[in-house]
């Protein structure tokens, strides 16, 4: 949900504003996501998808393990991946700049469409993780 609304407006809408306003509102955002609940899940289901698909696969297979472990794989790098090395290290240095210099104006104008594609990217993988968890569930019923 968290990914989706950014993607869907919240990153077009400080896109719309002045850049030092887009800006420090986006470096408020990033420093405060960290003492949240969204870390507290991003990070779990790093942890718990694979442990999952660990289990799964040492019960036997079939085809839920195939939707599992295809959940866990799409989760760790689509999400969770794609957070840590892309996502990340934009907002690390979004960060470091002050948000009404010039230097920090210009970066935001690279800034907004290269985290909004990987900011996507990542929703997309949620929501295929999701998907093929839910396929699991079925073929486990």
């Amino acid at each position: 949900g968290v990914f989706l609304t950014f993607s869907d407006f919240v990153m077009r809408s400080l896109a719309a504003t002045e850049p030092a306003g887009g800006i420090e509102a986006m470096q408020q955002i990033n420093r405060k996501v960290f003492r949240t609940l969204f870390m507290v899940l991003l990070i779990g289901m790093a942890i718990v998808s694979p442990l999952m698909a660990a289990v799964t696969v040492l019960q036997g297979s079939g085809p839920a393990t195939t939707w599992i472990i295809a959940a866990a794989v799409t989760y760790v790098v689509g999400t969770f991946g794609v957070t840590v090395v892309f996502n990340v290290p934009m907002n690390e240095r979004l960060d470091r700049m002050a948000h009404d210099s010039a230097v920090a104006a210009a970066y935001w104008h690279r800034y907004v469409p290269a985290w909004s594609f990987w900011n996507s990217i990542r929703t997309l993988a949620s929501v295929a993780s999701a998907v093929f968890m839910l396929m699991a569930v079925v073929e486990l019923a």
